[in-house]
């Protein structure tokens, strides 16, 4: 049977992706070579890196914006460190909305001094920081635009002349906005593009070489877009995956229809989490994520039962963060809204046995 997948990374994927990368990973496109044994240097992977950085801008609306698209390793816990070491030259303000915001802060201390200028902290996350003030001398304002442990989401993001930097890791691809307000976004694959192994960096070239200190070579934005993301040796799989990935989100009708999707299945379980006293919902009800659903059980007495249920219906990767509890349906873009349903028939079913 297959399972319906909510895990919060890696992620669930489109199952014609899935079964046009086994096949790739046997042979590509009939050139009798298996995609995982080319040359990165060969003109095969060229035009694959190629059109998964095109991609990428095209689906952000980007193209001719002054952006460039790179696909780099080591996962946004690289670009904690890579962001700052690119634009922090004295002061970088960050809003702190969870677990990966306070990584991210950490690694850029060690840069220059760091303003935390909001933060969600007094009450676990389960907010999204309003009515801040942004200091006007920052090099950049750092945000992380959906927080997979708490289930949180900005919907609404400041307006100010301090360039954005963006970790969208979690909801990148998953809803319209205009993106030209940021100057810099990152995403881990793993989380709506791909397999984990690459991370996508969406930089506009004019916020470079700013800052005064000098930046190794593998560490510099500048040196990777001078070599169209092949400086080192990329990670060729996840590449590949997350290319597909792309493409089948822009034939599906690109961001703007996928959000129609995901609000639905949102509105499904979060109507549901409203209606059923036997669950409450984690994150402040404005603020709840259209990726990430976080809840609990309210009646401790059943949660054997609910969790059995679940089982037998084939539903994986539920259980929510160590430091949240209950439960987390992360709903990326590839999964189904007949998952959705399943696991809200499952939820109701549970109201009326206690």
């Amino acid at each position: 049977m297959k399972k319906h997948n909510f895990s919060a990374g890696p992620c669930i994927l489109p199952q014609e992706v899935m079964q046009k990368a086994s096949e790739a990973v046997v042979e590509l496109d009939g050139i009798g070579l298996s995609l995982i044994e080319i040359s990165h240097r060969s003109k095969e992977f060229v035009a694959i890196m190629e059109k998964a950085r095109s991609l990428a801008l095209e689906l952000l609306g980007l193209e001719g914006k002054g952006y460039q698209a790179l696909f780099l390793q080591g996962g946004a816990s690289t670009q904690f460190l890579m962001a700052a070491y690119n634009l922090l030259n004295k002061k970088a303000g960050y809003i702190n909305t969870g677990t990966w915001s306070l990584k991210a802060i950490k690694e850029a201390k060690l840069f220059g001094e760091i303003v935390e200028v909001a933060s969600s902290q007094d009450q676990n996350f389960n907010y999204i920081p309003k009515g801040y003030s942004i200091p006007n001398d920052l090099d950049y304002l750092h945000l992380t635009s959906n927080n997979t442990i708490f289930g949180t989401q900005i919907k609404n993001f400041p307006k100010t002349n301090v360039p954005l930097v963006c970790d969208m890791s979690s909801d990148i691809f998953s809803r319209q906005m205009d993106f030209s307000k940021f100057d810099l976004i990152y995403a881990g694959a793993q989380k709506n593009m791909g397999p984990a192994g690459t991370t996508l960096i969406v930089v506009k070239e004019d916020i470079l070489g700013k800052v005064s200190h000098k930046i190794p070579s593998m560490l510099d934005y500048a040196v990777h877009i001078g070599k169209d993301s092949m400086f080192n040796t990329p990670p060729v799989f996840p590449v590949y995956v997350s290319m597909l990935t792309m493409q089948w989100l822009k034939d599906l009708g690109g961001i703007g229809a996928i959000e129609e999707i995901n609000e639905r299945k949102a509105n499904l379980i979060y109507s549901e989490i409203e209606l059923n006293p036997v669950f409450s919902g984690y994150a402040a009800k404005e603020d709840r994520s259209i990726m990430n659903a976080t809840f609990n059980i309210t009646d401790d007495s059943l949660k054997e039962i609910f969790d059995e249920k679940c089982k037998e219906a084939g539903i994986n990767g539920l259980n929510g963060h160590r430091s949240v509890g209950g439960y987390r349906a992360s709903m990326y873009n590839a999964l189904p809204l007949e998952s959705v349903g399943v696991l809200v028939d499952i939820m109701s079913d549970l109201e009326k046995k206690g």
